[in-house]
């Protein structure tokens, strides 16, 4: 089958690691001194990894390879758990994806009035397969591009991110079509004339491809759309919020 894949350019690669954690299957190992793609099976094809390297040596081409096999994927990270994920570095091997960790949280009630906020929704629908970027309310608007999870990880979505702006909401893991994920930023960009794009995703590394989507569409634009990109751990707090 053709489908999308991590491509690693052996000229570029400096061997320094770095893409290794960012692969949560563990699909990268470095085999003497280079990143290596150990199996087709292990990599979706997702390209968390792309933002870790530091000379531009990951790419995603579409080829003929294996299908993803999450359970393969299991097998392998269980079977390399705790073993060097390269060697003559000091990087921690993959430990599986810290978005599938079961986490418990306690927490303190809050009084009913500081729970009480309305909607800042202003228009629907939201989802980015099911938005058109010709609708008047993304025109000359600022846009939230946002990862499925943040609202319900972060109590003051609406106040703090949404209130004012237009919404679109994705799962750069789960959603197919990525490719018209891109195209629709890039009409963002060019045919709405949005003002600014902020990327809000979670902490946990599945979600870096939201702001590779992001990115890849508004470097296809013609038009310069400000970009800032804010990441929320899974507690709700924001652990960075910046212009890239």
């Amino acid at each position: 089958m053709r489908r999308k894949i991590i491509k690693i350019d052996e000229e570029k690669c400096t061997g320094c690691g770095l893409c290794v954690p960012g692969c949560q299957e563990g699909a990268i190992r470095i085999i003497n001194g280079k990143a290596r793609l150990i199996s087709d099976v292990y990599c979706d094809g997702l390209g968390a990894c792309l933002g870790e390297c530091p000379e531009g040596a990951l790419s995603i081409e579409e080829r003929e390879a294996g299908a993803f096999d999450e359970r393969k994927v299991q097998e392998h990270l269980e079977q390399t758990a705790g073993k060097p994920a390269t060697t003559g570095f000091n990087i921690a091997p993959s430990a599986g994806c810290p978005g599938f960790a079961h986490t418990a949280f306690e927490k303190e009630a809050a009084a009913d009035a500081a729970a009480a906020q309305s909607s800042e929704l202003a228009h629907w629908p939201v989802q980015l397969h099911l938005v058109n970027p010709a609708a008047d309310f993304f025109r000359d608007k600022d846009v939230v591009l946002t990862a499925d999870c943040v609202a319900y990880a972060a109590g003051d979505f609406h106040q703090r991110f949404l209130k004012g702006k237009s919404l679109a909401i994705a799962c750069p893991k789960l959603d197919e079509g990525l490719d018209e994920y891109i195209e629709k930023v890039r009409r963002l960009a060019d045919e709405a004339k949005i003002n600014t794009l902020t990327v809000v995703m979670m902490e946990v590394p599945c979600c870096r491809g939201l702001m590779q989507i992001a990115r890849t569409g508004l470097q296809k634009a013609k038009r310069k759309v400000p970009l800032k990109a804010v990441v929320i751990s899974i507690r709700g707090e924001v652990i960075s919020e910046e212009w890239v």
